[in-house]
């Protein structure tokens, strides 16, 4: 999980997301309250979950050593393959974009022409 959370475009869209989640609740206090009650809610449920869940988790962690080893390896993998992983959201919206505009003005050059 680490390792995907490090990724450079993952870790940008979690801020982005963190930050829309951040001004969404600061734009009205309805949703502010709602936003906390549900905050509450999931903190709830995670601690209340992680006592029960941990006997099935102590069983299962040789499994999910080497399930994390073998994804680990994956993630490399596609990383070398994927030099887009390595870019900030922005980024790739704004080579994008780009993109998108230079393959238009050759659509239009060609048409004129």
């Amino acid at each position: 999980v680490n390792q995907v959370a490090n990724l450079t475009l993952v870790s940008s869209a979690c801020d982005m997301v963190s930050t829309a989640y951040a001004s969404a609740k600061d734009s009205h206090p309805y949703v502010r309250s709602v936003c906390d009650a549900a905050e509450k809610g999931a903190k709830s449920v995670t601690e209340a979950t992680a006592s029960c869940v941990q006997p099935v988790l102590t069983t299962l962690e040789p499994h999910v050593a080497a399930a994390s080893e073998y994804a680990s390896k994956g993630l490399d993998k596609l990383g070398e393959t994927l030099p887009l992983l390595q870019k900030p959201v922005d980024q790739i919206i704004s080579d994008t974009k780009e993109l998108v505009s230079s393959r238009v003005a050759d659509a239009k050059d060609a048409v004129s022409s």
